[in-house]
């Protein structure tokens, strides 16, 4: 089963890649911090320092994934074509 729905890719959002090496993904509403830990680790094959999740008021469940390897969270916006 896939957590992982979406990466988010507002300006907030993409600012946090270069400031805090950080990536925002959308989740699904039942995903936890270690299953979105366990699909970013096993996916993107980066270690995660830290997630924090987030239940937003229009119902939707954002992820904030820390990257351990400084840089890891730009690799991955590559990867993912956010920029």
């Amino acid at each position: 089963m896939t957590v992982l729905l979406y990466p988010l890719t507002t300006e907030k959002a993409v600012g946090g890649i270069d400031r805090e090496n950080k990536l925002t993904f959308i989740v699904v509403s039942n995903a936890t911090k270690t299953q979105v830990r366990a699909e970013v680790e096993s996916q993107f094959k980066e270690k995660v320092l830290r997630v924090t999740v987030l239940n937003a008021l229009n119902g939707r469940k954002k992820a904030f994934v820390r990257f351990k390897r400084l840089g890891a969270a730009a690799d991955v916006a590559s990867k993912l074509k956010i920029v």
